[in-house]
């Protein structure tokens, strides 16, 4: 879907099927792939950088601490 969007088949979403994926499950699942291939684009068009904080988090897969703790 993120590659080749207009090549897709029956054939690609079977294994989601096969997961217990029914339409509305694979149509859910094909917005939170196009969202997620949507922010980085527009992050990117306007030139936005990750905070230091949370770029560190996403390296080390330490969580961020809540605000005031």
């Amino acid at each position: 879907m993120t590659l080749e969007p207009t090549h897709m088949t029956a054939a690609d979403w079977q294994p989601l099927r096969d997961l217990g994926f029914d339409d509305q499950g694979l149509l859910e699942a094909a917005h939170v792939i196009a969202i997620f291939n949507y922010f980085p684009r527009l992050a990117d068009c306007f030139g936005l950088v990750p905070d230091p904080q949370v770029r560190q988090a996403g390296v080390t897969g330490v969580p961020l601490k809540p605000v005031g703790s």
